[in-house]
């Protein structure tokens, strides 16, 4: 099973840094980074020490429901390229291990899925999960903070 690691939508983040609001509707928060961990969302890379850095709230779902987590993440404030592929982005290189769950079409959390894997094991234990046919898409979070970090799919589906 080909995978691939999917970054947010580059017209999502563009709204973000003309002023849109978030999933709460608040506007992001504008800081400088520290360096130390901060991975941007869009381009699968690290905010670099210095840069300027966005702090907002984020639903990864199409809509309102019971299973629609939202949590805070970071973006670069500057252009960045999207990130992405079938290669380990380095976000996901930062952490011994990640919170990876996998949900249906309907975006509902398959139960049993939920796990936490080494960083070495991510790619291997995704691609079992999308090799299901109930399995849309499996979010990848933080294993310290669930905070989302990407989300991976099929590279048939993209």
């Amino acid at each position: 099973m080909e995978i691939q690691y999917e970054a947010l939508d580059s017209e999502l983040v563009r709204g973000w840094r003309a002023g849109s609001g978030d999933a709460y509707g608040n506007t992001a928060e504008h800081v400088v980074s520290d360096g130390e961990g901060n991975p941007c969302r869009h381009c699968l890379g690290f905010v670099p020490q210095g840069a300027g850095m966005m702090i907002l709230a984020h639903r990864p779902f199409g809509a309102l429901q019971p299973y629609a987590e939202t949590g805070p993440i970071f973006v670069c404030a500057d252009g960045c390229s999207r990130g992405g592929g079938a290669e380990l982005p380095d976000i996901l290189k930062s952490s011994a291990d990640y919170l990876l769950k996998a949900y249906s079409a309907a975006e509902r959390i398959i139960y049993g899925t939920g796990r936490v894997v080494l960083k070495d094991d991510v790619a291997a234990y995704a691609a079992d999960l999308l090799g299901r046919p109930d399995v849309a898409f499996v979010d990848v979070r933080s294993a310290r903070n669930n905070c989302f970090q990407l989300r991976i799919r099929r590279a048939a589906d993209c």
